[in-house]
């Protein structure tokens, strides 16, 4: 058993981007946050699956093209092999807890010039 307090974890990319509240050993847990305009490189995972459930704000979160506007109180789940984009199209902070599983160190393919 352990705790970890948000407060001492950072953002990847300072004010945006995921904060890694735990990695493995059998599931990864992350608060993810994106200001207004940011986004997240299209991706897929080969083996982990992975779900968002939003905390606060909205945000779209495209999945194999499909454009999926979500909000506060949803939750997505986005299965290995499918391509998922998020993007902050909205005027205030989005803050999203995010979880990927089985846990794999290396399962992340970026998709490069991704349109939807």
């Amino acid at each position: 058993m352990y705790i970890i307090d948000e407060k001492d974890k950072d953002y990847r990319f300072g004010d945006n981007g995921p904060k890694y509240l735990m990695k493995g050993p059998r599931m990864n847990f992350a608060l993810v946050q994106f200001q207004p305009g940011q986004d997240f490189k299209a991706h897929y995972h080969n083996i982990m699956e992975e779900n968002f459930y939003i905390i606060d704000g909205e945000i779209d979160i495209v999945v194999d093209g499909k454009v999926n506007h979500m909000t506060k109180g949803q939750f997505i789940h986005i299965e290995p092999g499918e391509v998922h984009y998020c993007i902050n199209n909205y005027n205030a902070p989005i803050k999203i807890a995010s979880t990927l599983a089985p846990y794999q160190k290396l399962d992340k393919v970026d998709v490069d010039d991704y349109k939807y």
